[in-house]
């Protein structure tokens, strides 16, 4: 994209900009939460549409003016259902974490129980944990992983924890979780104790979009939230998809006004774009490749003896227990390969007894690289990469040579304009 404006107007934020897509060109990104867009996408978002206050929804705003926006959210909406099969979508909200609130506010009363996922088990933070808002508002309790070798869920102890705290609402989604969830028993507990089931779709909304993972709308969930970047591979935003038309009603009124004023168009825009560029073929081939790929690296790092949470993945993201593994914590395993050219995270393992800032682990992820065309070779060299660093880190010689690889890589397989 070029900023012939930006660099004669703002030289400071022109170089911050340049060097941002330079340090993502020159990098290999594993970051599970993380992807590239199309051009067409980045226009979308640099477009006129960003200047307009839209409050309301199609054919119920506010202001005037309204003639383009309406088309554009119009056809936001109908792309969003025809992707995922929802029968009512909401695509102002800006980003995953307003959407998760929307969703509580439209459907729980202050006090309410929320039965989740537990952070420290691979769920999200904004299912309860104790430092966000809905922590404050509403009663949330805990579900976890009978089997951490596995990842199974110990869903006969979910359904125990239902039928004794008598949740509003069972929450199913995560942020660090390599399996895929067993959807119908979610929404059997849901049914069982008359609570609204909910999935949080932020992280595989792509995979679900294209076919390589099951989809929670088609196993009976009531509502679907999910963030429209990731491995969607939209702009940085949310999306509310719901089944029942009072659900979807109250949903609205807490997006708007309940929660945010005029939605941001040049992003429901991008969103629109991406909806159409996720309902092709190729995305499909995507999606599918992104899950082949996560295998191939995990494959590897089984191999190297390293320990996987859960043995391994079913989906875009695996989680390495590094101080086990390789006798380092996530912190040092995060700087030792962002030092050469690999991005991505520590996080904590299930139970971990270290700090959330130097956490036992590091989350790995394959949307951007899967993005960029790799395939499994690629895939399994990039681990082999890995596990040799991590396995003597402070080689000099050995972070040189590696460094040297990953941008070869780099090169090798760029950043597309276009999918």
């Amino acid at each position: 994209m070029q900023y012939n404006h930006l660099k004669k107007e703002d030289e400071a934020i022109y170089a911050a900009a340049i060097g941002e897509a330079d340090r993502q060109a020159k990098t290999l990104n594993l970051i599970a939460s993380e992807n590239y867009t199309s051009q067409a996408v980045h226009e979308a978002t640099a477009s006129r549409l960003a200047e307009k206050y839209a409050e309301g929804y199609p054919g119920r705003r506010y202001y005037s003016g309204q003639e383009f926006t309406n088309v554009v959210e119009e056809l936001a909406i109908e792309r969003a259902k025809e992707l995922f099969g929802g029968k009512y979508a909401n695509v102002q909200p800006l980003s995953g974490a307003p959407a998760n609130l929307a969703v509580y506010f439209a459907l729980l009363e202050p006090g309410d129980t929320v039965l989740g996922m537990d952070l420290s088990h691979g769920g999200h933070l904004t299912h309860g944990h104790p430092v966000t808002l809905p922590a404050k508002v509403f009663n949330f309790v805990r579900y976890g992983m009978k089997n951490i070798e596995t990842g199974e869920i110990d869903y006969e102890a979910l359904r125990e924890t239902a039928k004794r705290e008598q949740p509003k609402m069972v929450l199913a989604g995560f942020s660090a979780y390599p399996r895929e969830l067993d959807y119908e028993k979610f929404v059997e507990i849901a049914r069982e104790v008359g609570a609204v089931a909910v999935m949080d779709a932020a992280h595989i909304a792509g995979l679900i979009a294209g076919g390589a993972l099951a989809n929670p709308l088609a196993a009976g969930f009531d509502v679907m939230t999910c963030t429209t970047h990731k491995t969607l591979r939209g702009p940085r935003g949310g999306l509310i998809l719901s089944q029942v038309e009072e659900i979807a009603a109250k949903i609205d009124k807490a997006v708007f006004p309940g929660l945010q004023g005029g939605p941001h168009m040049n992003t429901v825009a991008a969103k629109a774009v991406a909806f159409r560029e996720a309902a092709t073929d190729d995305f499909a081939s995507y999606a599918k490749q992104v899950v082949v790929n996560a295998r191939a690296m995990a494959a590897v790092f089984v191999d190297h003896d390293a320990t996987l949470i859960t043995g391994g993945t079913d989906n875009h993201l695996m989680l390495i227990d590094v101080v086990e593994s390789f006798g380092i914590g996530g912190d040092k395993a995060q700087e030792t390969l962002e030092s050469v050219g690999i991005t991505l995270n520590k996080n904590a393992i299930p139970d971990d007894e270290r700090s959330p800032m130097d956490p036992s682990g590091v989350r790995i992820g394959t949307p951007a690289i899967t993005t960029r065309g790799f395939d499994t070779g690629a895939s399994r060299r990039l681990a082999e990469l890995i596990c040799n660093l991590l396995e003597d880190p402070d080689n000099d010689a050995l972070q040189t040579d590696v460094a040297e690889e990953v941008a070869s890589l780099a090169a090798d397989y760029p950043i597309p304009d276009s999918f």
